[in-house]
């Protein structure tokens, strides 16, 4: 199952973080109160996609998360231990070592989206929900109402760069919306220094990134096609406009050639892709655990692409020109996103990097 995407406003203190950037609209954010109440830096107030307010008077205990893209950011900012159970779990080895084994260790709750009795009788004190409305997520049942999640004592945090981009009037093209969640996960956990240092991590690399190949004009931008083998190969899923892959394809120099298309994911057509002529391609190759299997998923990726009659003939096929860049890096919201940034534009634009030592 997909994540879904990116939008939102956190505001720590007095450091705004802008969800999107200038890619998108108002939405969720973090106002941290005065100190004094459960800790330093509590009361935390926090807006959901609509607006309504939750407060935060001390940092929570018992965490449920969604799924991997909630669990991982509470493992880098140190908050891993709070985490008593998660739905959709990171795939072995899709995260870097350290965090991969913690992440073993946090209960499963389920391998999809967690169902809604599981989630109220948890025990949680904090459910971060990554997903726009779980009602479409796979048939798993309906998500608990407001009321149950109170009754419950359950407060209902949303990763406003995967569940409010449905709502956001424009595309993303920065990783702005990721940072603010991540900054306003830190204010949340009370792990705000933390936070500060995973985004000021994110920005370094991106920020040399765009130094690179930010006055390429749009026009003169290589074409680029995510190519989501695993998810199926007799009719292609684009990564749309509001999918944070979409920041992350546009951050690297490079123009997402279904960056046209609304929402997160849409079905397209071989024709769709074949119309575009990609000038490159990534195998968007979800981790199969070992370097191994991941290498045997890229080959038959590329090698699917070669052989099919509709893709044997794109540019960018028959010149060889693929990334092997794993699906979760780049479609999951994350601090790896910047990782990617800089992984496709070292490949797509080494002569600007060469240029700038």
């Amino acid at each position: 199952m997909r994540p879904w995407k990116l939008c939102g406003v956190a505001v720590v203190v007095a450091l705004a973080a802008t969800a999107c950037g200038s890619g998108a609209g108002g939405g969720p954010g973090t106002d941290q109160g005065a100190p004094g109440h459960g800790g330093a830096g509590f009361p935390v107030r926090v807006a959901d996609c609509q607006g309504a307010t939750t407060t935060f008077a001390a940092a929570p205990r018992r965490i449920v998360t969604s799924n991997a893209a909630a669990l991982e950011m509470l493992l880098r900012l140190g908050a891993g231990d709070r985490v008593i159970g998660t739905g959709f779990p990171p795939g072995k080895g899709t995260l870097p070592a350290g965090l991969d084994d913690r992440a073993r260790k946090v209960p499963v709750l389920s391998k999809s989206v967690i169902p809604k009795e599981k989630l109220l009788g948890s025990g949680a004190d904090l459910y971060i929900d990554s997903f726009a409305a779980m009602k479409t997520m796979g048939g798993a049942g309906d998500a608990p109402t407001a009321e149950e999640f109170t009754a419950a004592g359950i407060k209902h945090l949303y990763l406003a760069s995967t569940a409010c981009a449905p709502m956001a009037k424009k595309p993303q093209r920065d990783l702005s919306g990721v940072e603010g969640d991540i900054k306003r996960l830190g204010a949340v956990t009370g792990t705000a220094e933390r936070a500060d240092a995973l985004v000021a991590g994110m920005r370094a690399k991106t920020g040399k990134v765009r130094r690179a190949v930010g006055d390429i004009p749009p026009g003169k931008r290589p074409t680029y096609f995510f190519f989501d083998y695993d998810a199926g190969t007799k009719q292609p899923v684009a990564v749309c406009r509001k999918q944070v892959a979409n920041a992350v394809i546009g951050q690297a120099g490079a123009r997402n050639v279904f960056e046209g298309c609304d929402g997160d994911f849409k079905p397209v057509s071989w024709e769709d892709v074949v119309a575009k002529n990609p000038d490159w391609v990534q195998l968007g190759v979800r981790n199969r655990g070992d370097a191994a299997a991941n290498a045997k998923a890229y080959d038959e990726a590329a090698a699917f692409l070669k052989s099919f009659p509709a893709t044997k003939g794109l540019a960018a096929v028959r010149n060889g020109k693929f990334l092997r860049i794993g699906s979760e890096r780049t479609t999951i919201a994350g601090v790896g996103n910047a990782d990617t940034v800089e992984e496709i534009a070292h490949t797509i634009h080494p002569a600007r990097f060469k240029a700038a030592r």
